[in-house]
């Protein structure tokens, strides 16, 4: 196993590599998604989701995990999924769970580690090659111990290895852990494991408190999915909720630079759109779609103009 100094060297050395690259992002550094929770107020259902991002023009989704079980509970297969999925010519890039694999409870997170092999099965019937790993159990209570949550990160990885799943170890700004960026290295790091990958966020980067500056301090070969959204100038990190979200550029997030230190032209970020916004749950869901990836491509094209 790697020890802890060799492994944090590395990824801070894999950090350091993100300003060897141009200024100017790539055209071909991003490819633009749609994460579900965009339209989870409309109540469409699985296959309804699906259908309203191809016609957005999305190729790229991700689907949230309770509503694909709600699919396949109804009388619809694996199989059914996949061909609908191929179908439009989707691609599910990442799967959005809540298994509580990173809680001290033995019991709960073996809970957990059951729950998670059964979806990740699931997704990899269906071509998905990753799914949200956020500290779910743990939002609130005690700090946990970072080092025992790096041998479960490691669990869980390994447990990708078996299935051909990735968990993504995902940033939750409101959470007791892993709310900041330094942590979430550490236990990638501890995790030594050379499928660990971060799942970060406009909004969450913000709520947390980390910033969108500490991006730069993140390898790029660790983010290959990005949550792209904004924030207003009120109210503030402490009290902005989820609800806040808005379309990329239409808040006060610095966007440009944000996409600039995100830049990895030899393997593109996914930018996936990701907002809860009650306004936009009351308008057309096409309309939200088409918006949402309208203003994920201005703001690209205003960073690549910088």
């Amino acid at each position: 196993m790697m020890n802890r100094r060799k492994a944090i060297g590395s990824i801070l050395l894999t950090g350091a590599g993100v300003h060897l690259y141009p200024e100017k992002v790539s055209k071909q550094s991003f490819k633009y998604s749609l994460n579900m929770s965009t339209l989870r107020g409309h109540g469409l259902g699985f296959r309804k989701e699906l259908e309203v991002a191809a016609k957005a023009g999305y190729t790229s989704v991700e689907i949230w995990v309770d509503t694909f079980q709600k699919f396949l509970q109804s009388g619809h297969s694996l199989d059914d999924a996949k061909h609908i999925i191929q179908d439009l010519g989707l691609t599910v890039e990442n799967a959005i769970g809540f298994a509580n694999w990173i809680v001290d409870d033995p019991a709960q997170r073996q809970k957990g580690m059951m729950q998670l092999k059964l979806e990740m099965d699931q997704l990899a019937a269906i071509g998905c090659r990753r799914i949200a790993a956020p500290p779910a159990g743990a939002v609130e209570g005690e700090v946990l111990n970072l080092d025992r949550v790096s041998e479960r990160y490691r669990a869980i990885l390994e447990l990708g290895d078996q299935t051909g799943v990735v968990p993504q170890l995902e940033l939750w700004g409101f959470a007791k852990n892993l709310s900041r960026v330094g942590p979430l290295l550490y236990v990638a790091s501890e995790a030594s494991h050379p499928s660990a990958r971060l799942l970060m966020d406009v909004y969450h980067l913000h709520k947390g408190g980390s910033g969108m500056d500490s991006v730069r301090n993140v390898g790029p070969s660790l983010i290959e999915i990005f949550h792209i959204n904004d924030y207003p100038s009120q109210p503030g990190p402490a009290d902005i909720k989820d609800a806040d979200r808005l379309y990329a550029g239409d808040g006060v997030a610095p966007l440009p630079q944000l996409l600039r230190d995100l830049t990895h032209p030899e393997n593109p970020v996914i930018l996936s759109f990701e907002v809860f916004n009650k306004t936009y749950y009351g308008q057309d869901a096409l309309l939200v779609a088409k918006t949402g990836l309208a203003k994920m491509k201005q703001v690209v094209a205003l960073s690549e103009s910088v």
